[in-house]
């Protein structure tokens, strides 16, 4: 009975763990579903871009009250996750605060650790209130309905549990420390949790162990339950963010990639000695893909699918569109987020059939997004400049326009008159090369 505790703890570790892995799991596997590409360039640009933009949370600060905030809350989770370590040791050895040792260290982790939960609660109640009650804008788009909302609320509860279970199990370690309670060493210093002895003081010391083991053993299980709901949340980007700005893009953001094919093809016309015949070896990079553009999740490449899964739904990129600031349907917001909604429902086709996907009749343009939604947007990259974890809705939104006009030729009618143009008087004015300049001699 002496370990029992260490054994149910162990078990409750290995379950929180293991769940979390067999989603990590599945999240690569649906990120695997995307194409191909070669993100291995500029690594030394690349790191850069990942400390400064995840680690420094310099493009979260561009806006100061939402950005002190986030930084606030993402510095306690860091920090926090120290003291983390000590309840994972504590409940394997049986031991009781391991790091108390550390002396004066020890009590500057500790008090550290109260100012940042204190901040936290603080943060999350603005952040909980500029949602719920100030209502801004950009949190009230048609696509936060229904269940990203709840899940933007339940994440701010989640956290606010999670500190104030962290405060009450240090408020009643304080007050066993002064009644010299065996197995409760003194040490730690308690600059916000030492304000709750009131709270504790007719308490006996039976009760006191009482409430402090059982908040101990919430936040414990409550950390790795958080865990596991990420894989459901938009927090995904607590572990996605830093890979993300890894592989984000490195190119001058106007710049739009050309397909091989279509390159190739247009050297070969434009190259007198070239043999018309001679079709590129199938598998080469220059050879005609399936299919031209995308049409679903798999036809875009996993760092568009990465993307997707990394959003974090803070709306600033559709705050910043000019299309969606004019009334178009347009939210690159909900480009994001229809993405990974698609591919989450591919995934579970996937696992419901054995790890095979069965045709669902159902693809990403028409289901999800439509075709109004992509041809709104006006290529200026301002969802992209303004993503706090380098998204870049455009590239999904153009490989989607691609499938539109070379599968399909569904492009709108004013673009497919001038793209007629091109072809047939190489402008885009439909006057024969010999009439353009008619217009001089009118009267």
């Amino acid at each position: 009975m002496e370990y029992l505790p260490n054994l149910l703890f162990l078990l409750v570790l290995f379950a929180g763990i293991g769940y979390f892995a067999r989603n990590v799991k599945k999240l690569a596997r649906n990120i695997k579903l995307g194409k191909d590409v070669d993100v291995s360039d500029h690594k030394p640009q690349r790191l850069k871009n990942m400390a400064r933009i995840a680690l420094g949370q310099t493009k979260m600060v561009v806006r100061p009250v939402a950005g002190f905030l986030h930084i606030i809350v993402y510095v306690g989770f860091i920090i926090i996750n120290i003291e983390v370590l000590e309840i994972i040791i504590d409940g394997l050895l049986g031991t009781h605060r391991i790091f108390a040792p550390l002396g004066a260290v020890y009590d500057v982790l500790i008090a550290s650790f109260e100012v940042l939960a204190f901040l936290v609660i603080v943060a999350v109640v603005v952040f909980w209130i500029r949602r719920n009650i100030i209502r801004i804008k950009r949190f009230m788009s048609p696509e936060m309905k229904g269940w990203p909302k709840k899940d933007g609320n339940m994440i701010l509860y989640i956290e606010l549990v999670l500190m104030v279970l962290f405060l009450t199990m240090n408020g009643a370690d304080y007050q066993l420390q002064a009644m010299d309670s065996l197995h409760y060493v003194k040490a730690g210093s308690f600059p916000i949790s030492q304000f709750l002895s009131p709270l504790f003081g007719g308490m006996s010391e039976a009760t006191l162990i009482l409430v402090e083991r059982t908040a101990w053993w919430l936040h414990i299980v409550g950390i790795l339950l958080f865990l596991n709901y990420l894989y459901y949340s938009k927090h995904l980007h607590i572990i996605l963010a830093f890979p993300n700005t890894y592989f984000g893009k490195v190119n001058p953001k106007g710049q739009l990639d050309n397909l091989a094919a279509v390159t190739a093809e247009v050297q070969l016309m434009m190259d007198p000695d070239a043999d018309p015949f001679a079709a590129p070896a199938e598998g080469t990079e220059d050879a005609a893909p399936e299919k031209f553009g995308a049409s679903d999740v798999t036809d875009l490449n996993w760092v568009q699918l990465l993307n997707a899964y990394t959003c974090t739904e803070c709306g600033r990129c559709t705050s910043e569109c000019p299309a969606s600031q004019t009334g178009k349907l347009l939210s690159p917001r909900k480009i994001m987020m229809d993405t990974r909604d698609r591919l989450a429902e591919v995934g579970e086709n996937i696992d419901k059939n054995k790890g095979t996907f069965v045709a669902d009749g159902k693809q990403l343009l028409g289901d999800y997004i439509s075709s109004e939604e992509l041809w709104a947007c006006t290529s200026c990259n301002a969802c992209t400049e303004a993503c706090p974890v380098s998204i870049d809705p455009l590239s999904i939104i153009i490989d989607m326009r691609r499938y539109l006009v070379m599968e399909q030729s569904a492009a709108p009618s004013d673009l497919n008159n001038m793209m007629g143009n091109i072809e047939n008087n190489g402008a885009p004015w439909p006057f024969n090369q010999m009439d353009r300049l008619n217009w001089k001699n009118e009267s």
